[in-house]
Order: structure tokens, then sequence, then C-alpha cells
């Protein structure tokens, strides 16, 4: 007698469905069988997913928005300028020129050797930073380069268009 091709299958979701495992081995029907059953059936399995996926793009859209309100609250207290770009890059610039600034003071200023003057020096080359494509392309870098990264964006060791001059 062969082995069984067509299963019914009792889904953890609590679904009854009638499988055809013909494909499969048939050595192999059984155990495939058993899998599913602990599984969610097909259509429970992606209603879920969607699910998740909204929730993560919720919970996702609700971080965006509490980094905003942390970086909007951070530029109002030091006094940073408005940044310059489209209305989506200025929202992703305000939150990364936030996290850099921030994570460079604990690097440099809390963990590091440097006094609060000369970090006065280092908050003060921020502010003319106001192009939004700036803080999006430094975003992933060391804090602690910071300064090397303002001292380069303004242009003071930036050599003249005509080497001669």
């Amino acid at each position: 007698m062969p082995v069984q091709k067509i299963w019914s299958v009792d889904h953890a979701c609590g679904h009854s469905i009638d499988v055809d495992l013909s494909e499969r081995p048939a050595d192999r029907r059984a155990g495939y069988a058993r899998w599913l059953a602990s599984r969610d059936c097909s259509e429970c399995w992606r209603a879920s997913k969607d699910a998740d996926s909204e929730s993560k793009a919720e919970w996702l859209a609700n971080k965006r928005a509490d980094e905003a309100e942390a970086a909007e609250t951070w530029a109002e207290q030091y006094r940073m300028p408005s940044l310059d770009g489209s209305e989506r890059a200025v929202g992703w610039a305000s939150r990364c020129r936030h996290q850099l600034v921030t994570a460079a003071y604990t690097a440099l200023v809390t963990e590091g050797g440097m006094d609060e003057s000369e970090w006065q020096a280092i908050e003060e080359a921020v502010r003319p930073l106001t192009r939004a494509g700036w803080w999006i392309d430094n975003r992933e870098a060391d804090p602690s380069d910071l300064p090397e990264l303002l001292e380069a964006a303004s242009g003071t060791d930036r050599p003249t268009e005509n080497p001669r001059l």
C-alpha cells in the first residue's frame, strides 16, 4: 500500500487543512506534516506577518517622533540654527546632528580629557553647518572625529583652487 499523499493537518492556529505532500519523498511526509501542525496555517501566518509589519512600522514612527522631539529640544537648548534642505532631509539631519554632537560630547568631555572651554569652541563650530546633507553624510562618523570633521567643513584645511596662490 503506498504512503498517503494527502495529509489532514491540524494547525496550531486551530484550522484544519488537507495538504498535498506528493512532491515530498514518501519517507519525509509524516515529519513534514507534524512540522506543519506545529505552525499556523498560511492564511493565519500571513495575517500575523501583516500585523507585525504594521506594529513595526508604528514602533519605528514612534521612535522617529521621539528622536525628532529630543533633537528639537536639544537644538533649542543649545541655540542651534535650523538646517537647510528638503523637509525630509532636515528632519533626518536634525536627528543626525543631535546624535553625533551629543555622542561627541560624551566621548570628548565626559569620557575624554577635553574641558568645557575647548568644547565650547567645537559647539561654536557646529552652528554654521546648516546644510542638512553634511550631517546626513557624516551620521556614521566616530564621535571623537567631530573636531577634525568640523575643521575640514570650515574650509581652513582645504587647498585653494590655484595652488600657487
